[in-house]
């Protein structure tokens, strides 16, 4: 299996502008056009808003369309979240990839402090895309925090979280995603964003990347950028071989 390079733009994002953002995020896609895989944050054209009616668009809207054309002229997966309105609106979690293909996952746990609930319909689920051989297993911030949603059972290599998670709960984004690469013995990537947005929430990034064993690939910190980290399929064969704490996993069913 060959490795998968995937590339992280941790970075602000304009308060319900969603041209301006594709704007801002073009030249960003076109330097990490090396990457098999770049990431954009959650809800990253209109920041993490609650006037989901407003701010919606459709699947075939100026957003999606521009992911799906950029990832086609670039030949790299391009995924992030935007809000969109299909029969209900949606925190979308859009996975576009250089042959035209657009999957998606729409964010199942809808972070209630924040009133997400009111104004967003919940997805019902679990959404593991292939690519290149591997299989990624889509989430969308709040997600992180339930373990049970997100347990590996036998069929995915990475787990990919894309978020806005707030500066006051930075540490809680790091443990978690580390505890998610150890207890699913998977590579766990997470996006977060940086600045304030326009509900006045301070965002410190953080993006990250762990290791199946919970060590980390790469920590962004605090600054805009764009890191990358290259996932290794025969590292984590390896791993779960020598230690195969899946054969000793409870057995589940997951109910909606």
């Amino acid at each position: 299996m060959p490795p998968l390079t995937v590339s992280l733009i941790q970075g602000t994002t304009r308060w319900h502008d969603p041209a301006g953002n594709r704007d801002d995020f073009e030249p960003l896609l076109a330097s990490g056009a090396y990457a098999d895989v770049i990431l954009l944050p959650e809800m990253f054209s209109t920041g993490f808003t609650m006037e989901s009616r407003a701010m919606a668009e459709s699947m075939d809207g100026p957003t999606v369309t521009w992911m799906s054309a950029r990832a086609v002229a670039l030949g790299s997966v391009i995924a992030g979240s935007l809000i969109v309105d299909d029969g209900g609106c949606f925190n979308r979690l859009i996975w576009a990839t250089p042959d035209g293909r657009v999957q998606y996952y729409d964010k199942r746990h809808l972070f209630r402090m924040a009133g997400e609930d009111q104004y967003f319909s919940a997805g019902g689920e679990r959404v593991i895309v292939s690519y290149r051989g591997w299989r990624l297993c889509l989430s969308v911030c709040y997600d992180l925090r339930f373990p049970v949603w997100l347990r590996n059972q036998g069929d995915y290599d990475a787990l990919v979280c894309v978020a806005n998670w707030p500066a006051a709960r930075s540490a809680a984004w790091q443990t978690l995603l580390r505890a998610r690469a150890i207890e699913n013995q998977a590579y766990c990537i997470g996006l977060n964003i940086i600045g304030r947005d326009g509900s006045g929430l301070d965002y410190a990034g953080g993006s990250a990347v762990y290791a199946p064993d919970g060590e980390p690939l790469v920590l962004a910190g605090d600054q805009a950028g764009q890191v990358e980290a290259t996932l290794d399929f025969e590292a984590l064969t390896a791993l779960r071989q020598a230690f195969p704490v899946a054969l000793d996993a409870d057995s589940f069913d997951l109910k909606s």
